[in-house]
């Protein structure tokens, strides 16, 4: 499961930075709404995903509340979920 949760990290930042610094300024520079459309619902889902996968590695990890909660945390910041391996052991 370890592995799933390091790819899904991956595409959740991924689209995260692509909705926020292409999809988003395009909506509103250009009035254009399809990459938001586009990236929105994948992104989503994804994020969703992490917050599961992170739920259920949170008692086989042994993370603290503390660990736990940094792991969510990062799900919201722009690169953040880049940093996640930092928690994850083999």
């Amino acid at each position: 499961m370890i592995n799933l949760f390091k790819v899904v990290s991956l595409l959740e930042g991924l689209s995260y930075i692509l909705l926020l610094f292409i999809a988003t300024p395009i909506k509103y520079i250009y009035d254009n709404h399809t990459y938001v459309k586009w990236l929105g619902m994948p992104h989503g889902l994804l994020f969703v995903v992490y917050i599961i996968l992170a739920y259920f590695l949170w008692e086989s990890q042994k993370w603290s509340a503390k660990e736990f909660s940094i792991i969510c945390l990062l799900s919201l910041l722009p690169f953040g979920t880049f940093f996640v391996g930092k928690y994850l052991k083999e």
